[in-house]
């Protein structure tokens, strides 16, 4: 589906980690990959973790999220979404995506808050639990950028804490702006599936200096700075990147430009091959640039999905459906939930395909 491509630096930096034997969390390419994140993203602060369900557990955490509260995502995500939220201690909330963006709902958002919840002492309350809703989590799926906009200024009314879940949208941009910038705090992914790769990475983005502050002392197992004492002041993580995989990431974030090229040739290529069989190919809505993480068609039903499913895996070419609707799976189908229809209907006909960087864009 998205095989990594390792055609630029990533030996030599790699090698030179291991000849400085700073391979762990401490070292010059975990900065370097820092820096190169903020350039990229336009994000004042930036701190790398182990992978993106360690960066969004700890927004959740840096957004004062506690436990037993309410946190509003989408149902159509990918796991990690409401394993973060639950690692939090938190309970997810589901809410529906929109077929244009694949991403939150803003009205069906809205829709959720006016209908189960209620403003209590300047909170946020969810009328039959009485928990405090405590953040949202919108996630930029397969890199199209959701309506951040109008979803930030929901939150804003309510006095929710935004966190964007960017885990796939690395180079993805609504206006002028990256993904995972708008909120209070951001996330990316840099797992072996991603456009660009740490092998397992994630990044927590933020403009607040006090909170990148505080994301960098707790990830790093909240050590007091010493040159010999293990003094510690809270209970902390252990979530740092290691210096191996960022410089891995730095060769990868080096090529950033040149996949994203690729990337955008290929989805243009498939929606005029797909537009021509007559079949739905999705493409990045108005005002938009999209990473086409993933590209991905709409066939008519679930019989044709699955049909399409089976014969494209029997002839070698790897496909898949979306994935389960979190609200499905057997840990997440009793939290709230508003009407969910659209992400219904897209897990029944939504088929990813082949949509990793080959040919010039390897180069």
């Amino acid at each position: 589906m998205h095989a990594p491509v390792f055609a630029g630096n990533e030996k030599t930096y790699v090698c030179e980690t291991i000849e400085s034997t700073f391979v762990s969390s401490v070292g010059a390419y975990v900065d370097r990959f820092e820096r190169m994140l903020v350039e990229i993203t336009g994000a004042k602060h930036v701190i790398a973790t182990t992978n993106g369900t360690t960066a969004l557990h700890m927004a959740l955490l840096l957004a004062q999220v506690a436990q037993g509260e309410l946190v509003v995502t989408q149902s159509l995500s990918f796991v990690a979404t409401s394993n973060a939220i639950a690692h939090a201690g938190a309970i997810p909330a589901f809410v529906d995506v929109e077929a244009t963006t694949l991403g939150m709902s803003p009205d069906a958002l809205d829709a959720f808050l006016r209908h189960s919840c209620e403003r209590v002492s300047g909170t946020t309350r969810h009328r039959e639990s009485g928990r405090r809703v405590a953040a949202c989590v919108p996630m930029h799926a397969f890199g199209f950028p959701c309506r951040i906009e109008e979803i930030a200024a929901i939150c804003s009314d309510w006095g929710i804490a935004l966190v964007e879940d960017a885990a796939e949208a690395l180079g993805s941009r609504r206006a002028a702006r990256h993904c995972g910038t708008t909120g209070q705090l951001g996330t990316l992914s840099f797992n072996g599936n991603k456009l660009c790769t740490t092998g397992g990475g994630g990044a927590i983005m933020t403009n607040d200096a006090e909170i990148a502050r505080r994301a960098k002392h707790l990830t790093t197992t909240a050590k007091l700075a010493h040159r010999w004492r293990f003094a510690h002041d809270e209970v902390g993580y252990n979530f740092r990147l290691p210096n191996l995989n960022a410089a891995l990431g730095c060769a990868q974030l080096e090529r950033l430009d040149a996949f994203l090229a690729f990337k955008r040739d290929l989805a243009a290529r498939y929606r005029e091959a797909f537009d021509a069989a007559g079949i739905a190919f999705l493409t990045e809505p108005l005002q938009t640039r999209a990473n086409y993480w993933l590209c991905s068609i709409l066939l008519a039903d679930e019989a044709e999905r699955d049909f399409c499913l089976e014969v494209t895996n029997d002839a070698g070419v790897m496909t898949r459906p979306v994935w389960q609707p979190l609200h499905t799976l057997p840990m997440f189908e009793v939290h709230p939930r508003g009407p969910l229809p659209v992400t219904e209907d897209i897990a029944a006909r939504l088929v990813n395909i082949p949509s990793g960087v080959r040919g010039e864009g390897s180069a």
